[in-house]
């Protein structure tokens, strides 16, 4: 792309004193032609380029434009390529890996020292988000309807959406957009999608409220929760919800007390502690708990019988 170039050619002529446009043909792999277009642009945009002829010559930024060599400390350029990194670890194409590539450029003295900050966003679905994420950022930048099926506590449907955003959020990534299906903005789910495609059909672009991902917004409403856990569940506390979430009682027990905004996924949660939880209240969520785990004995016990008699 054209744009990502110019970036490149950019940071180049930031980091060098001056550069021939041989040299930046081969590092670009383009043409010496497309170079000259290239540093027209720039000079278009404001950039005030000088070339030179001859034996030593070359293309560089005119002195006095900028104080500094770079427009970017050391610790700025860590932080941006962590960024990149992350978003390359999701990405079905080598876009952001070449990305990297074009900003480093030159400045391999410029960036010392080893990585400190590596994130990878990419989850055990790497394979199925990866492609998604690529096939939305193209909805987005073309402006083309994106279609899905799509997963959720009500049942299956199929959307079609005028997507604006993708968004990482709760460990999760969601596309923002305008649902045709409900005439107004919905936060999809990507692992809940299916046979995503972008159909033929185009948008002109809405004006877009930016989302508001408070956790009160998205998950409204709270249950106050009182549970006692086993000592043995004191790192999953604490890792979930940090050290101030319960209180020791006399017996070594944990008192665990909380506002939860989902009670599905409350009950979900305890199920995971098996019998090294009890619950105080609420009643209703005790109540639950009891009927599943009534169910879930029956279940077993009629499949045993039946095994017995098989």
């Amino acid at each position: 792309m054209k744009i990502d170039r110019l970036i490149g050619i950019l940071s180049v002529l930031l980091q060098e004193e001056r550069v021939t446009a041989p040299k930046l043909a081969e590092k670009f792999e383009v043409s010496r032609r497309t170079i000259n277009r290239d540093i027209e642009d720039l000079c278009k945009a404001g950039i005030p380029i000088r070339t030179e002829q001859g034996a030593g010559g070359g293309i560089c930024i005119m002195e006095g434009y900028r104080m500094d060599r770079t427009l970017l400390t050391s610790k700025d350029m860590q932080v941006i390529l962590a960024g990149l990194r992350s978003l390359d670890s999701v990405s079905g194409s080598h876009y952001y890996s070449q990305l990297m590539e074009k900003i480093k450029t030159g400045s391999s003295g410029f960036v010392s020292g080893r990585d400190s900050i590596l994130i990878d966003l990419s989850s055990w679905y790497k394979n199925s988000l990866a492609p998604k994420i690529e096939m939305i950022q193209a909805a987005i930048e073309e402006r083309r309807l994106f279609s899905f099926l799509y997963y959720s506590p009500r049942g299956e449907s199929r959307r079609k959406i005028e997507p604006y955003y993708l968004i990482f959020k709760w460990s999760s990534w969601y596309v923002w957009g305008w649902c045709c299906e409900r005439e107004d903005f919905r936060l999809f789910k990507l692992n809940r999608m299916d046979r995503a495609e972008i159909t033929g059909g185009r948008y002109e672009a809405r004006a877009v409220p930016a989302p508001d991902l408070s956790n009160e917004r998205i998950f409204p409403g709270k249950i106050k929760v009182r549970a006692v856990f086993e000592p043995k569940m004191r790192w999953r506390l604490v890792e979930e919800f940090g050290p101030s979430c319960f209180e020791v009682q006399e017996d070594g027990k944990l008192l665990f007390q909380c506002e939860y905004t989902d009670e599905e996924h409350m009950i979900q949660w305890f199920l995971t502690f098996r019998d090294r939880v009890e619950v105080l209240e609420p009643d209703e969520i005790r109540r639950e708990l009891l009927r599943i785990a009534e169910s879930v004995t029956r279940m077993y016990e009629e499949k045993s019988g039946s095994d017995i008699r098989g």
